[in-house]
């Protein structure tokens, strides 16, 4: 059997495992053991696997496959960031980014490749939805840069919407963070959404990592036109759901916040966001635009930046300007996977 018609090991779950081990008439414990293989010890070859018997280890290279293939590309920036290039299984681009910072090193990953979400401001939205990754996909970035022993975070927040590909997405959370898995512990992980409200209470009811919510403007009509799911989920909907849950423990919830010049960054944008937020603990990310081809948008100046912080501040929201990395190597979300995609046109 060809290694492209082949399961994937890397991307399945204890009780997948357990399945399989039936399916294979092997010992039900040998599940446990290929789990540690994968999560724990992380090998690159079934033979690797050396506690399980070698008829089994042959019928397991028979018939299955480890999963991880490395990235076709990398991308370093000045500041350290890389910028890593992917193929899936369907032959589409994907990426993800490195990015260390002191004792930190955060892995920014993809849920899909290409996004239906639309945002006006986002590369990855004017490729559509392509598909969405697997567990095995999303696992794959993690597990097959050189610098997976070193992360110390992870973020959902690169290409596609993370609740629109909700069954796989928690499936690698539950991977990530199980004792059986990696072991993580969920406050390393942050999800971004743009807010898929009919997923937001089952993502918050069975994962505990934290949450990030795309919001870039708190006015219903003006936020429709630069992110067309406010149809369909108005932010005040999400706030409502968010009000329903405890973030005052080990749990966050954030709201990114692209300060785009002359377009949400007025006075009355400030007042909104007060009201919109009130009753929620959070933080506020403002984010720099990071310029992308044909758009419209710009950033405003550091110091438009530095009042609008402060002056949420002031009103007792606390706000924070996240630093820019890796605009020189096309690191904003949907911008390397777009090039390369249109290399092979």
């Amino acid at each position: 059997m060809s290694e492209s018609k082949k399961e994937s090991l890397y991307g399945k779950t204890l009780p997948q495992l357990q399945e399989l081990c039936a399916k294979e008439s092997l010992p039900r414990f040998a599940a446990g053991q290929i789990a540690r293989w994968l999560y724990v010890n992380k090998v690159d070859d079934i033979e690797q696997m050396t506690n399980i018997s070698v008829a089994a280890r042959k019928l397991l290279k028979e018939k299955y496959t480890l999963g991880l293939d490395a990235p076709l590309k990398e991308s370093v920036s000045q500041d350290g960031t890389k910028k890593y290039l992917f193929r899936t299984s369907h032959g589409q681009f994907i990426e993800s980014a490195y990015i260390p910072d002191g004792d930190r090193a955060t892995l920014c990953v993809s849920s899909q490749a290409g996004c239906r979400m639309g945002c006006r401001f986002c590369a990855t939205g004017r490729q559509g939805l392509q598909h969405s990754l697997s567990p095995t996909e999303i696992l794959n970035q993690i597990l097959s840069i050189p610098e997976s022993k070193n992360l110390t975070n992870l973020v959902f927040m690169g290409m596609g919407e993370p609740l629109d590909n909700t069954d796989n997405v928690l499936q690698t959370l539950q991977i990530i963070t199980s004792p059986w898995g990696m072991g993580w512990s969920p406050t390393r992980i942050t999800l971004s959404t743009a807010g898929v409200a009919r997923n937001l209470k089952r993502f918050l009811d069975e994962s505990k990592v934290h949450l990030a919510i795309s919001l870039h403007n708190p006015f219903h009509e003006e936020r429709l036109e630069i992110m067309p799911i406010e149809k369909s989920y108005p932010i005040w909907e999400i706030a409502d759901i968010l009000r329903q849950y405890d973030f005052t423990g080990q749990r966050r919830v954030s709201f990114e916040y692209i300060v785009m010049e002359g377009l949400n960054d007025s006075p009355r944008h400030i007042k909104e966001l007060c009201r919109l937020l009130n009753g929620i603990k959070c933080r506020i990310n403002l984010i720099r635009f990071h310029k992308i081809p044909d758009s419209p948008y710009y950033s405003p100046s550091d110091e438009k930046m530095i009042r609008f912080r402060d002056s949420l501040t002031a009103k007792g929201i606390q706000t924070t300007i996240r630093a820019s990395r890796g605009e020189d190597i096309q690191a904003a979300c949907g911008l390397l996977s777009t090039a390369e995609n249109k290399k092979n046109q």
